[in-house]
């Protein structure tokens, strides 16, 4: 479809229909505009015509990073440019130095990179703030564009030996886990492709010295804001540049993926991508998950962990184990008991267990399990030959360690669950109180 008018000032790859803008070589005055339904296809069917010229601020460009190579290809096949045009710009959008802005790019001919400044921009964030914890832990917000109020925050965790890069995959949660700031937040919307990989591009544009080893980020972790499963396509789209060789090429047992239960996502996630699972597993009953995570609700511990051993004995996973993260609340599921009933729960599935110590943030009833209790808890696992460490917490000076994440301000604030009665009594809640939070529950869903 062909159309002569602009839309709006940029937009994001996407499966909507987008408009590629360009100047024609042979003469600048005119532009060129194209409708695609998708992607310009290998046919080449969309076919590029001139139309009456408009102003450089009006039109519509593509974002470039979060592409694919195929997808680059597709782009520079539409802009009448050799599909080598594409390579150019893969290992300038991914491998350093990341270009910023157009004119970095210096392999390009200066038409085509006028071209390409008319028509696209190379990254969807901007950093717009830098927040450094007492321990060396950095919290990046990154500005996000469209209607959506708020912004992306990552965190960089520098360690003896590694560097790991904490991102988001949504603006907020839907999930509402209780423990979780971020569920405060409600869910704003998915993040593009090009705005997960634009956390890891830009911080390791700022951070990493080429010649410092110890600057490298070795590590990303789908941990930071969101449901990593409920924006799967998305997230695919990020790991297959994050993992491509010519690309990023970090190493599939490097890039962790954190779900906090979604069953068909999760095999679906297993077929289709190397990286590493990780399962937010957090209770060892059913009541207490229901509670705490109420995606519980509809994929039970029984039919999410039976998943898990079908899953990896079906191929083994060359080796791979999946990372079980649990989140020790004192006085919830911090017991001897809780950790009898995870050790039966997770047998047969080849596992890692990662306990965090509960990061208090502003309004929660929950309180962190005491250290001696999470020794004992961590001791009794080891000894039965989980393989099992307890996390240290980082950054929690600056809101920046797990859990922490966001800005609740923003949105519609989430209903709390109502507490078990065997549990009130640890969380100093009452009868009332639990009474009233149901009550606000039901209320909400009626709307």
């Amino acid at each position: 479809m062909l159309r002569s008018r602009a839309q709006k000032p940029c937009s994001v790859l996407g499966r909507s229909t987008r408009i590629l803008v360009r100047c024609s070589d042979a003469n600048p005055t005119e532009r060129y505009v194209v409708e695609p339904a998708s992607p310009p296809n290998d046919a080449g069917d969309e076919q590029l015509q001139p139309v009456a010229s408009a102003s450089l601020s009006q039109a519509t460009c593509w974002t470039l990073s979060g592409m694919t190579l195929k997808e680059l290809e597709n782009f520079v096949s539409g802009m009448g440019e050799k599909p080598y045009r594409a390579r150019q710009l893969y290992k300038w959008l991914y491998r350093p130095p990341v270009a910023s802005q157009v004119d970095d790019m210096t392999d390009l001919g200066k038409l085509f990179r006028e071209a390409l400044a008319s028509s696209a921009r190379l990254h969807a964030l901007s950093l717009r703030e830098v927040r450094e914890a007492q321990d060396g832990t950095r919290k990046l917000v990154y500005q996000v564009d469209g209607d959506s109020p708020g912004a992306v925050e990552s965190v960089l965790i520098p360690a003896s030996g590694r560097n790991t890069l904490c991102i988001s995959s949504q603006l907020g949660c839907a999930m509402n886990c209780q423990f979780c700031f971020t569920g405060k937040m409600g869910l704003q919307r998915n993040l593009t492709a090009a705005e997960i990989v634009d956390q890891v591009t830009l911080t390791k544009a700022r951070y990493e010295s080429p010649r410092q080893a110890s600057t490298q980020i070795s590590n990303v972790v789908f941990m930071g804001m969101g449901e990593p499963f409920q924006n799967l396509d998305n997230v695919l789209r990020a790991l297959e540049i994050l993992l491509d060789p010519k690309a990023m090429g970090l190493s599939h047992r490097k890039v962790t993926v954190s779900t906090s239960g979604l069953v068909p996502e999760i095999r679906r996630y297993l077929r289709e991508t190397s990286a590493n699972l990780a399962v937010s597993l957090n209770a060892t009953t059913n009541e207490v998950r229901n509670w705490i995570m109420p995606i519980n609700r509809k994929y039970p511990l029984e039919v999410l962990l039976e998943t898990l051993r079908e899953e990896y004995a079906r191929d083994a996973r060359r080796g791979d184990k999946v990372f079980f993260e649990y989140v020790l609340l004192g006085g919830v599921n911090d017991s001897l008991d809780d950790a009898k009933r995870l050790l039966r729960l997770i047998a047969h599935i080849p596992c890692k267990v990662n306990l965090i110590p509960f990061n208090s943030h502003a309004g929660s009833e929950f309180r962190p399990s005491p250290l001696p209790q999470m020794e004992a808890f961590r001791q009794y696992l080891h000894e039965r030959g989980v393989l099992v460490t307890l996390r240290r917490s980082r950054g929690d000076d600056k809101m920046a360690a797990c859990g922490q994440l966001g800005n609740p301000g923003i949105g519609r604030t989430p209903p709390r669950m109502r507490v078990p009665d065997a549990f009130q009594k640890v969380l100093g809640t009452t009868p009332l109180q639990t009474r009233r939070s149901a009550g606000a529950q039901q209320g909400l869903s009626k709307h």
